[in-house]
């Protein structure tokens, strides 16, 4: 069964079609197209349970209010530039699904949120399943939201040059299995394949924020981390649950090499690239690294007390780079990443309106 598709010619600088095409392509998973039935699980907002009560309760009254904060500033100047970094995972996401489900990204959808910065390099249109498809347009119109929130509440600075090529994921795994796979692996190619290029991404947010907490103060603030870090980790969790249905299928055309093992040796590179101990786990492990110590199975990648595992703003960059250094660019920002950690590393001044 073919996946709706968007197709709407418009600048990247017109922001006045943006909310009708962005309730487009909401419209995409719930009504028919050329290519799709109507959808039968999009129920009409006047049979859903859940929107009825949303119509009859209010957010606003006495005793919906959280209790008021031990400190009561909501962002301290320290806050900033950890939770800005952030949009530089986020940025990538978003391009990343978008450009998967839709053939457009935030230049369409959202071009407001890129604050002036270059297009991605090399995202396009996945060849993706239903229920792949269905999971990774939800996930990159999330990954506007994000965008959103982090801006409204730190501010922003403009998006970076990410390369999303096929030619850039097949430097991942060819990096990850020490040789050159034959045929170059393509993310964009079929379902399994982009399930196992989400693996190497939205898992480096969890680790991001993990790490972050500890270091911001602000109540606006932490209710932002903490709203990013839930959903972040709802994503790679489906995206592990997903790809670890399917551990045992060998991945083709590489005979031999199982979507556990592909898992395994991805993991295993982030920890070596990061430099700093064992961060990242795949799919399945030696009881020893599993839940208590008993188990093999490891559909969350998590420490010993089943926490997951922290990263700080330079081991993502050791990581996001492909370099194992946050001095040296490369990999999925060829230029560097963006903002005033980020920058700082590269030795180049940073102002809000720099790349």
């Amino acid at each position: 069964m073919g996946k709706p598709s968007v197709k709407m010619a418009m600048s990247s600088s017109s922001h006045i079609y943006t909310p009708l095409l962005l309730l487009l392509l909401l419209a995409c998973s719930c009504k028919a197209s050329s290519e799709h039935a109507v959808d039968p699980t999009c129920p009409p907002a006047q049979t859903s349970a859940v929107w009825a009560t949303a119509e009859t309760s209010s957010c606003s009254a006495p005793q919906c209010q959280p209790s008021a904060p031990h400190i009561p500033v909501p962002v301290f100047p320290y806050d900033v530039d950890p939770l800005q970094f952030a949009l530089n995972l986020e940025y990538t996401e978003a391009e990343f699904f978008l450009h998967a489900a839709y053939g457009v990204g935030l230049d369409q959808i959202a071009p407001n949120l890129t604050l002036g910065g270059p297009p991605p390099v090399g995202a396009m249109k996945a060849n993706l399943d239903e229920v792949t498809w269905r999971v990774v347009a939800e996930f990159g119109l999330q990954e506007v939201g994000h965008l959103r929130a982090i801006q409204r509440t730190v501010g922003g600075f403009p998006r970076p040059k990410i390369d999303l090529s096929a030619k850039n994921f097949a430097r991942v795994m060819d990096a990850a299995f020490g040789y050159k796979l034959n045929p170059p692996f393509d993310p964009y190619v079929n379902s399994l394949n982009f399930l196992m290029a989400s693996y190497v991404i939205p898992y480096l947010g969890i680790n991001g924020y993990t790490g972050t907490n500890p270091i911001i103060d602000g109540y606006d603030s932490k209710k932002l981390l903490a709203g990013l870090l839930g959903t972040e980790a709802g994503q790679d969790a489906v995206f592990r649950a997903l790809l670890f249905e399917r551990q045992r299928e060998t991945v083709p055309p590489y005979k031999g090499i199982t979507v556990a093992e592909f898992t395994d040796r991805i993991s295993a590179t982030r920890n070596q690239l990061g430099k700093c101990g064992v961060k990242d786990e795949g799919l399945t492990v030696p009881p020893e690294l599993g839940a208590e110590g008993k188990i093999c199975t490891n559909v969350l990648s998590a420490d010993k007390d089943s926490l997951s595992y922290p990263r700080t703003p330079a081991q993502l960059l050791r990581i996001l780079y492909l370099t194992g250094d946050e001095h040296v660019p490369g990999g999925f920002f060829p230029e560097g990443a963006n903002g005033k950690i980020a920058r700082e590393f590269l030795g180049k001044p940073f102002a809000a309106g720099d790349n």
